[in-house]
């Protein structure tokens, strides 16, 4: 299928060049027409004619220099701010151009309050233009088209640090298709939904095949001559080919880059992204979030409690023991959705259904009462967890609670969701929630750790309310 995006993108140093003529003479009409801001004289009024060459240096000047024209290359994971940023720049740079050139020239028709509405039009349109582009583009790459396929080789640390960000940003356009490892036994293995291909040994295969366009490589940097010999069968294939430093593992917010007299020097940054001054700006929005919904959540909670004491027996809220931060066990509060009793069914469902023990789920679960599948699938059950978030047991946003049975089955990696505190709703919950394997789970939520911010978490937050609406992968 055409990537209508990429043709897009291509257009749009062209599409550009037509807005900023455009708001020039959406200008004129706000200057001379409906003469907003500043009325104007009949000796005064002008036709636009005039300003047209001064529109022209004013586009040919924004979208041709940086830093505008930095945004027609292609950048993965450069937000819409920074892309406003970059508009708001040029336009101000083109601006200061157009009035000099006006002080130079002194022309018998200008008007400096037209190119200051010019500006700020341009700078309007060109912004939602590329909102624009983006919402078509990640509609595009949700289906597939305009995505590159990606290999990573390296099943280690730093092998599933890459995995994670890129099952969490599919906005980024990449698809993994797979992954090798240097031991068998382990590049068998599937990760979630992400294949083990095998060892090194298939790489060729796969390129020959072109099921890759791009091949990451996560080996550690001691198998530096191996690294370099997978690095020469990709330019053999024509295959993009990068390599991730394994540098104690680290993501790269951890890192400092200075630069003496052109040689690299590599810090180590000690602050965490959960450190005490964040926990408690995240605990002020939780709060106060929780405040400022109050008058609906609790109208919406007694409602649920009715239904439920009318539909079956048994006590409205099931409290369930939960591992939190650090390992610490608690009980995480929801209202009842099973019958009374079903939890003590569950070890044997797994046995018989052959569930996954560290999260099992099941799509048509027997003990669910009829009132209990509908606030299941729109995740209200879990509004009593608004409780837990006051008592400082969880948090709006943050991994899912494991229970301690779930817990006896982790590896190591896995613990790592354990290093900050559970929440209500998580990144995982948004991308597809029950349908999720736990592996993937794991890999979303240590993303986001390490790249906790309260931008992140509003962004949950906002992507969290579609999704319980429309019960998208919840049972």
């Amino acid at each position: 299928m055409r990537d209508w995006a990429g043709i897009f993108r291509r257009a749009m140093p062209l599409l550009d060049l037509l807005l900023i003529i455009v708001a020039f003479r959406l200008a004129y009409t706000l200057r001379y027409d409906l003469q907003i801001l500043k009325p104007v004289d009949e000796a005064n009024y002008a036709p636009f004619e005039p300003f047209l060459p001064y529109a022209l240096i004013y586009a040919m000047w924004m979208i041709f220099t940086w830093p505008v024209a930095n945004l027609y290359r292609e950048q993965r994971g450069r937000s819409w701010f920074e892309e406003l940023s970059a508009l708001l720049n040029g336009a101000t740079n083109a601006t200061v151009l157009v009035m000099a050139l006006s002080f130079l020239l002194r022309p018998e028709i200008f008007s400096r309050l037209m190119i200051i509405e010019a500006a700020a039009l341009a700078v309007i349109l060109l912004a939602t233009e590329r909102l624009v582009y983006r919402i078509v583009r990640n509609s595009f790459r949700s289906r597939g088209i305009g995505v590159e396929h990606v290999l990573i080789i390296g099943a280690g640390d730093a092998g599933r640090a890459v995995l994670s960000a890129l099952i969490a940003r599919p906005d980024l356009g990449y698809m993994t298709i797979g992954y090798l490892d240097d031991r068998p036994e382990r590049g068998l293995t599937n990760v979630g939904r992400v294949p083990g291909l095998g060892d090194l040994d298939q790489l060729e295969p796969l390129l020959a095949e072109r099921k890759a366009d791009l091949v990451i490589i996560t080996l550690p940097w001691v198998a530096r001559q191996k690294i370099m010999d997978l690095v020469a069968i990709c330019e053999r294939y024509a295959i993009g080919s990068r390599i991730v430093p394994d540098m104690f593992q680290l993501n790269m917010s951890q890192v400092s880059i200075e630069n003496l007299e052109g040689i690299p020097l590599l810090g180590l940054r000690s602050e965490t992204r959960f450190d005490r001054p964040r926990y408690l700006l995240k605990r002020i929005i939780d709060v106060s979030l929780i405040i400022l919904s109050a008058p609906f959540s609790l109208t919406l909670a007694l409602l649920i409690a009715l239904a439920i004491k009318l539909d079956s027996s048994g006590p409205v809220f099931f409290p369930h023991r939960r591992v939190g931060k650090d390992g610490r066990e608690f009980d995480m509060l929801k209202f009842r959705s099973m019958r009374d009793g079903a939890d003590e069914l569950r070890e044997e469902m797994i046995i018989q259904t052959g569930a996954d023990p560290k999260r099992p789920k099941w799509e048509n679960d027997p003990r669910i009462t009829r009132v209990g599948k509908l606030i299941r699938r729109m995740s209200i059950d879990e509004l009593p967890q608004l409780i837990n978030v006051l008592r400082g047991e969880m948090s709006i946003v943050g991994p899912r609670p494991p229970t301690p049975d779930e817990v006896t089955h982790y590896e190591t990696w896995h613990r790592q969701r354990l290093n900050v505190l559970p929440g209500a709703t998580s990144l995982w919950q948004v991308s597809g929630r029950s349908q999720v394997p736990f592996e993937e789970q794991c890999l979303l939520d240590i993303y986001y750790i390490e790249n906790w911010s309260i931008g992140l978490d509003l962004q949950i937050i906002l992507r969290t309310i579609p999704n319980m609406l429309l019960g998208r992968g919840a049972y």
